[in-house]
């Protein structure tokens, strides 16, 4: 992908020329001949005009992208088929039994859609055409239905984490492959969801992203219970605890990415506005529930801030 981003400048500067082409007329009998545009008058017999080297140049850079993106396309379709082939099938112990359960002593709903409802069926959390193919982390409470707001409480749980900085987006898969290599090559299971934690990514109150430099993500895997491996440094991913923590949450359909995390942390900026009670506790975060080979309009996601009640 790097190299289909590098030809891109190249095939923008051949382009140039053919400016000369651009009309708004409707007549055709007015619009400028592209031949004559280009080449500033007529040309030999014989000659190659100006116009067929553009379109050569053109066509060859056009070749390249395209080669570049079918591998990049293939090299992408691999690895998403790899993920999808280990999730909660790996030989750790219970990864093959674990079943969702519904958990409303940890879920309290509070807003948005006051009346969807998650439905469990063939060993699945769905909603709608939506579905979360892996199971979660033990005493982890049931997702949020998309367009629901949540008050729920996390226990402790044992994560490996990823952290980096710049583009959330951009580097989700930067962190994703090294985390999903540690779980592989430690035969643990995938669980859902893919946690990020974001750092001053998000002006408070308003949700939009922050223009600070120090802006930080966390990418972690969880692990489904704390004792599949203890807590340490394993290369670029480390293994650690995260405390327990109360959260509202909203759920959410889409493509992964700070998008969609803008759109959660506005609505869920304006329901802590409407219910000053409660109060912000830490950085937002998200939760993606679903793998690379899944549509991007059926991903299922959530968006949380931590909270608290005043006292």
């Amino acid at each position: 992908m790097t190299r289909l981003l590098a030809r891109w400048p190249l095939a923008l500067l051949v382009l140039a020329p053919l400016g000369a082409c651009a009309t708004t007329e409707s007549d055709p009998n007015k619009i400028p001949d592209p031949v004559k545009a280009t080449d500033g008058g007529g040309a030999a017999p014989g000659a190659v005009s100006d116009t067929q080297v553009v379109v050569d140049v053109v066509a060859d850079v056009v070749a390249d992208v395209v080669a570049d993106v079918g591998a990049d396309v293939g090299a992408d379709a691999a690895r998403a088929e790899e993920v999808k082939l280990h999730s909660g099938r790996a030989s750790e112990p219970g990864a093959e039994e674990c079943q969702p359960v519904r958990t409303p002593e940890l879920v309290t709903r509070v807003g948005g859609d006051m009346e969807a409802q998650i439905e469990i069926r063939g060993g699945r959390f769905r909603f709608g055409p939506s579905q979360i193919e892996s199971p979660l982390p033990a005493g982890y409470p049931e997702p949020t239905p998309p367009g629901a707001i949540d008050i729920k409480r996390y226990p402790a749980v044992r994560r490996a984490e990823f952290v980096s900085s710049g583009s959330a987006s951009m580097g989700m898969n930067m962190g994703f492959f090294p985390l999903f290599n540690h779980i592989k090559d430690n035969d643990i299971a995938m669980t859902s969801p893919v946690e990020m934690d974001y750092r001053d990514m998000f002006e408070p109150g308003t949700g939009k992203q922050s223009p600070k430099s120090t802006m930080s993500w966390t990418m972690s895997f969880l692990y489904r219970t704390k004792d599949l491996a203890p807590t340490g440094r394993d290369g670029n991913v480390v293994i650690t605890d995260r405390p327990e923590i109360t959260v509202v949450s909203i759920g959410m359909n889409g493509p992964y990415g700070t998008g969609v995390v803008e759109r959660g942390l506005r609505q869920l900026n304006a329901w802590l506005a409407e219910n000053p009670e409660w109060e912000v506790a830490g950085d937002p975060r998200a939760f993606h529930y679903n793998g690379p080979y899944i549509a991007n309009r059926v991903k299922w996601s959530e968006v949380q801030i931590p909270v608290e009640k005043k006292d």
